[in-house]
């Protein structure tokens, strides 16, 4: 057996486990926050905004988690903005634990704040720079000759009707 083979078998096997434990994970959180109702009715509203937020984020987490390895389960990579998504939806439930709870001090935060402006850069940069998308390739549009317009003109011409027929 070529190892080539075995590597994808052994792989697919892996990603199918965990995409397994992964969807139970989503039922049991999902359970999780709907149990967590009975905070807001029986507790403080604070406690139970704080269950639940808590635990919509992590539900959260665990569907971009899914996502992740369906999409590698499917396509054999591994998207980059898949995986700054959930890291993105961990550093806010991060900081909304932290923030409900009081515990961090403002260095703790401004240093998330920067980790989440980071990510968001790197989101951005992987969407604009996708392999998937071709780089500088031309619309129909662009590619035809026609005179350029200037002026009032121009938009006059765009919100004309297609056809003038009654």
């Amino acid at each position: 057996m070529d190892s080539l083979k075995l590597f994808k078998k052994v792989t697919d096997a892996i990603t199918t486990i965990i995409l397994y434990v992964l969807l139970l994970a989503l039922i049991v959180g999902m359970a999780k926050t709907l149990l967590d109702i009975r905070f807001i009715v029986f507790e403080s509203l604070e406690s139970g905004f704080n269950h639940m937020v808590t635990s919509v984020l992590t539900v959260f987490i665990v569907i971009d988690l899914f996502k992740a390895f369906s999409d590698y389960h499917e396509h054999d990579r591994i998207k980059l903005t898949d995986i700054t998504d959930a890291t993105i939806l961990i550093v806010l439930r991060e900081i909304a634990v932290g923030l409900y709870a009081q515990k961090f001090g403002y260095e703790f935060i401004l240093s998330l704040a920067v980790l989440l402006f980071v990510l968001g850069i790197m989101r951005v940069l992987a969407i604009t720079y996708s392999p998937a998308k071709p780089q500088g390739s031309y619309t129909a549009v662009q590619n035809e000759e026609r005179p350029s317009k200037q002026g009032i003109s121009a938009v006059l011409d765009q919100c004309k009707p297609a056809s003038k027929s009654n």
